[in-house]
Formats: C-alpha cells, sequence, structure tokens
C-alpha cells in the first residue's frame, strides 16, 4: 500500500517539502483500517511536524491528525502523544488563521471524541506530557486561549474557537469528571 510508504517517508526523512508533499497526499485518500498500526507508529512524528516552524507542513499535519481523531481506536494514540512544553503556542492569536482554525477544528474532535461512550467506557492514564495533559489536564490553560480567539480578526477561527468551548462542557450524563468543577463546566465561573 502507497499509504504505509508515504508515512515511513514522512516519519523518517526530515525534510519541509516531503513532508507538505506526503501529507497533502495522504490527506486526499481515505486511509484504510489496516493502515492504522503504522499510524500508531508515525504518531510521534506527525505531532513533531505539527509543531515545527513550517506552516504549509503544520496545517497538512493537523488535518491528517483532525481526520484520525474521528476513529476512535486510534483517539488514545493521539491523546497519550508526547507534546512539547509550549504546545499551546499553537493556539496564540498571532498564529496565521489558516493553522488557527486547523488546530481548533483538532482540539473540537478531540474533546468530542473524549466525551463519545466509546471513550468514556474505559480509564484512560496518560503521560504528563501528552496531548491530553496540555489540552485537557488540570492545568491546562486551553480555556484561556480559546477566550482570546473568540475576538480574532477572523470570523471563521472566531466561530470556530466559541464550538471548541461548547464542546469542552461537561456532557450532563457524565456528572462530575475530575477535569471538571461542579459546574459542569472546564470554563471557571467567573470567565
Amino acid at each position: 500500500e502507497h499509504a504505509i510508504k508515504v508515512l515511513e517517508l514522512i516519519s523518517t526523512i526530515w525534510d519541509s517539502e516531503l513532508h507538505i508533499a506526503g501529507l497533502r497526499l495522504l490527506n486526499n485518500f481515505p486511509l484504510p483500517d489496516f493502515v492504522h498500526p503504522q499510524l500508531r507508529r508515525v504518531m510521534p512524528a506527525l505531532m513533531e511536524i505539527l509543531q515545527s516552524d513550517y506552516i504549509l507542513a503544520q496545517v497538512q499535519a493537523i488535518r491528517l491528525l483532525s481526520t484520525l481523531a474521528q476513529k476512535n481506536d486510534l483517539l488514545y494514540d493521539i491523546l497519550n502523544c508526547h507534546v512539547h512544553s509550549n504546545f499551546l503556542n499553537l493556539f496564540q492569536s498571532t498564529q496565521p488563521g489558516s493553522l488557527l482554525f486547523e488546530v481548533l477544528v483538532f482540539a473540537e474532535r478531540l474533546s468530542e471524541g473524549r466525551s463519545s461512550p466509546h471513550y468514556r467506557a474505559v480509564k484512560w492514564h496518560y503521560n504528563e506530557q501528552s496531548l491530553h495533559e496540555a489540552l485537557f489536564g488540570d492545568d491546562s490553560r486551553l480555556a484561556d486561549r480559546l477566550l482570546a480567539l473568540v475576538i480574532h480578526p477572523e470570523e471563521d477561527v472566531q466561530i470556530q474557537a466559541c464550538k471548541v468551548i461548547v464542546s469542552l462542557q461537561c456532557p450532563q450524563d457524565v456528572g462530575i469528571r475530575p477535569s471538571c468543577p461542579p459546574s459542569h463546566s472546564c470554563f471557571n465561573n467567573g470567565e
């Protein structure tokens, strides 16, 4: 399968042009389930590309990760992936609007995936430097970043930031989860 070869190339050769072309190719074709084991192996490389300084490669990586976040069997692998301590810088209003929008779509899909009955049926454990902890952990500053993006100059970024905020609201049928205060919201009452 060509997808496996492309995944191997983008995860072993650090070249932004290769990343852009390979990820664009992967984003334009459906990835069959038999590719999922290979996707798990290259998840750290995808996360590194996302955190690189190459905007076009970042956008392509986040689009692929957003698609993969909708797959129940890959969601934990994505959420437990190691990220840099400055990961939330991707949510700063100084980022290009195209990247911000895609990062917000990704965050919304991750939040929705975490809320699904399939995902909630298991008690997951995440490493301290995981994407889950950066976005949804007790010490995450994601809520602050999202609130700042509600007044972003680009309307699609504003709308998507609002969608993420809504998706972060705790489902009423879950009751109180450790990551949510008793108000059933991941945002403090005063915000």
